[in-house]
């Protein structure tokens, strides 16, 4: 039980230092950040990824289509499938977030890397 209420913890305390570093949503950031890591990913997998409903996904990626920093085209396999892309203007909002949490942050030890390593590791196995 202690496990579970550490991993409670530290996704709350996770989620409130990203509120501090962006405007917009954490959502935003997420769907971002999912299209940069597994490029032309399809919609499908993004919204089983991040666990959220088809409606609010909907909502954010029409917001993200109109800004210029995401694009949503068919795939050429699949005609059926919808891929979400990044654009050249989200891979910069991205990237600009990105720096800002590294200073926050600041220097992590080794000891801290391989923890999260070892936590990514272990949430992906269990997801």
């Amino acid at each position: 039980m202690k496990e579970i209420e550490k991993l409670i913890e530290i996704e709350a305390l996770l989620e409130n230092l990203m509120k501090n570093h962006q405007k917009g949503g954490i959502l935003r950031i997420k769907i971002l950040f999912f299209c940069s890591v597994y490029q032309n990913l399809p919609v499908g997998m993004i919204i089983d990824k991040l666990g959220i409903k088809k409606a609010n996904f909907t909502l954010m990626t029409t917001s993200l289509v109109e800004e210029g920093a995401i694009e949503v085209k068919k795939s050429n396999i699949d005609r059926r499938c919808r891929l979400v892309c990044l654009t050249e203007k989200g891979q910069k909002e991205l990237d600009q977030f990105l720096s800002g949490m590294k200073r926050a942050l600041g220097n992590t030890t080794v000891e801290v890397d391989k923890s999260i390593d070892t936590l990514c590791t272990f949430l992906n196995k269990i997801i």
